[in-house]
């Protein structure tokens, strides 16, 4: 029924997607080029909850637990399993006061509206997969840019989807890089709970009717292990919350 339902609402949901993408493309460059980083941040910010909205048209609903008390003004790296590309706009509205970059293909960066324009002046990470030094530099580009701004940084350390939600193994490259230009980044866990049903039949059509969580977990102090060890110790925590331990 569920199926059935997403041939119906699909359309509408994908349709109300991309008219966000392209409306919000002009009011980007209008917003960085005449006001900057700030004015063009909080475009962003309305932009991704607008996306975030768009699910709600396939009665989907979206819920964000956050009870930690996360510091402001201090630096963070949000590690999170991955399921979907639907994971990213509720992250990047949710987590805004703490100014939360991705680390994106480089292939993101043209051809996409709205998405790509904020990849290139966001202030994240583009990497080449194909291009390891280039892919070193960016990352420690983005700890500087995190340490001199107070920036947080939002990882998928899975390094691919999971198509059926069962965490993968984290890998601790990215995380390593980055700490060692702002080594005092808080880390924090978020576990991500069935985004992956919503496109458990492809990219059409749409699951319908289906509870997706982010939930973030209680954050780790870096300094108190190796790298290896504090992200085997996320990786942990996001399994225990999805019941995967």
């Amino acid at each position: 029924m569920r199926k059935f339902l997403g041939y119906i609402l699909s359309p509408f949901a994908i349709a109300a997607f991309f008219l966000v993408l392209i409306i919000f493309q002009p009011i980007q460059w209008i917003s960085y080029n005449l006001f900057g980083y700030k004015a063009h941040k909080n475009v962003v910010d309305i932009l991704n909850l607008c996306l975030t909205r768009t699910v709600y048209l396939l009665g989907n609903t979206v819920t964000f637990i956050n009870k930690q008390n996360l510091p402001e003004g201090r630096p963070m790296i949000f590690m999170a399993n991955h399921q979907s590309l639907l994971d990213i706009p509720p992250l990047i509205y949710y987590l805004r006061k703490y100014h939360a970059k991705f680390i994106s293909k480089i292939e993101l960066t043209k051809g996409i509206p709205s998405i790509s324009y904020n990849l290139k002046y966001g202030g994240g990470a583009n990497i080449d997969r194909n291009d390891p030094r280039q892919s070193l530099m960016e990352m420690g580009k983005l700890g500087t840019r995190m340490k001199e701004n107070r920036w947080s940084a939002v990882i998928f350390p899975e390094g691919t989807r999971s198509k059926d939600g069962k965490v993968k193994s984290f890998q601790a490259g990215g995380i390593a890089i980055i700490l060692k230009k702002c080594p005092d980044a808080l880390l924090v866990p978020i576990a991500i709970n069935n985004s992956w049903k919503m496109i458990r039949y492809g990219s059409y059509p749409l699951n319908t009717f289906t509870k997706m969580t982010w939930e973030v977990l209680e954050p780790i102090e870096p300094g108190t292990g190796s790298v290896d060890e504090l992200v085997k110790e996320a990786e942990n925590r996001i399994k225990k919350a999805l019941n995967q331990a």
